[in-house]
Parts: C-alpha cells; structure tokens; sequence
C-alpha cells in the first residue's frame, strides 16, 4: 500500500485533556448563570425602587391635592362666616327692637296717633334690620310648634301638654339666628312634655330636662 492512501491518523486526546475541556465548558456556564441572577436580582430592585418612588409621586400629588382643596374649602368659609363675629355682635338690636314693639298696648296705639306713628317706625326699622341681616345669610329662628333641635333651640323650661307631641316648642322666649347653615344662636325656647311620642322619622333627640322656672328679664 502506497503512503498516499494511507488513512490519517487523527490526532487522540487524552481522558485528561477532554476533562479538563468539559470542566472549562462547565465553569463558563456557571458563570453566565450567575451573571444572568445577578442581573435579574439588580433589576428587580431596581423596578421595586422605581415602583416604590412612583407610589411616593402618587402620594405627593394626592397630598398636594388634598391641601389645595383644604385651602380653598377654609376661604370659602372664611368668606362665608367672616361676619359672624360683627353679626352676632348686633343681635342685641333686633331683641331691642322686638322688646319696644311688643311693649306697646295695643289700645294705647288705637288712642294715640302720635305713639302708633312712632310704633310704625320702629316696626319698619326691625324689618330693614332684619332684611339687612338676610341679605348676608343672618336668618330669623322662630321654632313655635317645631320639634325641638337641640342644634338650634336651647330649652329653658319644659311645660306639660298633652295635646301636642312631646318635645314640641310651645313658646320662644328669644328668638334665634342662623348664619347660613351655622348657628349663630340659639332660640330660647319653652318645650312640651307629656303628650305623645314624636314621629319616628324625627331624629331629633328630646331636651334636657330644665328648671320650671322662666329666664330673667336680664
């Protein structure tokens, strides 16, 4: 047989050498694998800390929300009660007012011109008043024959009478005022005890019970 169609031998590694080569192969994919965690551990901190800096910006812009809402709730309020003080201040002069009229006899009115003419301006004097307070939201409270609120009434004696519901006001001593939805203050009012239970749908609880004795003139 000739040299030229002699098979090449190739060459043989030796069991060490295709260890080793295995155990280099092994180590690179070790390797990458822990690359990889590392990597996927570093971005899902990264997305936390983004997650949690968002909820952070949410939280901010809700607060920021809140104050501006609060801030603009306080002006209109401050707007709405600004004149509670000076209102409240001036109420005495509708009770002034109340207390001359209803001083007057009425048959000293129907025999002398001069008082009935004076009566008339005071009369109208206490309804320009009392317009002046409405157009400022100052309202009127006159509860006789209301269920009493003790939101708006102060009991200053209760009376029996069984011909009306419990708890009803039967006469106002002094007449109360509302600044809008606020009391500025409350009427002085005499309350009814011994007559029926009040509607159920009233959710107005029933006064404190006071003493049987009517306020000063003081």
């Amino acid at each position: 047989m000739s040299d030229e169609n002699k098979p090449v031998d190739e060459p043989v590694q030796s069991p060490q050498a295709t260890a080793s080569a295995s155990a280099t192969d092994n180590v690179g994919v070790e390797q990458l694998k822990a690359m990889i965690s590392a990597l996927q551990t570093d971005l899902d901190k990264r997305l936390e800390e983004a997650a949690s800096k968002h909820d952070q910006y949410l939280r901010a812009v809700a607060e920021t929300e809140n104050v501006r809402r609060r801030l603009e709730k306080e002006k209109e309020e401050t707007a709405k009660y600004a004149i509670g003080k000076f209102a409240k201040d001036i109420l005495t002069v509708g009770d002034n007012f109340q207390r001359a009229i209803a001083a007057v006899p009425k048959d000293a009115v129907e025999t002398d011109p001069a008082l009935k003419t004076l009566l008339d301006g005071v009369v109208l004097a206490e309804r320009d008043y009392r317009t002046a307070l409405e157009r400022h939201g100052v309202r009127m409270i006159d509860p006789t024959g209301q269920p009493f609120n003790p939101h708006h009434h102060q009991a200053v004696m209760e009376k029996e009478d069984a011909s009306v519901p419990a708890g009803t006001v039967l006469q106002v001593y002094q007449v109360g005022y509302l600044l809008d939805d606020r009391c500025l203050r409350p009427a002085m009012v005499v309350v009814s005890r011994g007559g029926p239970k009040a509607a159920k749908n009233s959710d107005q609880p029933a006064p404190e019970a006071p003493q049987d004795t009517p306020p000063s003139d003081a």
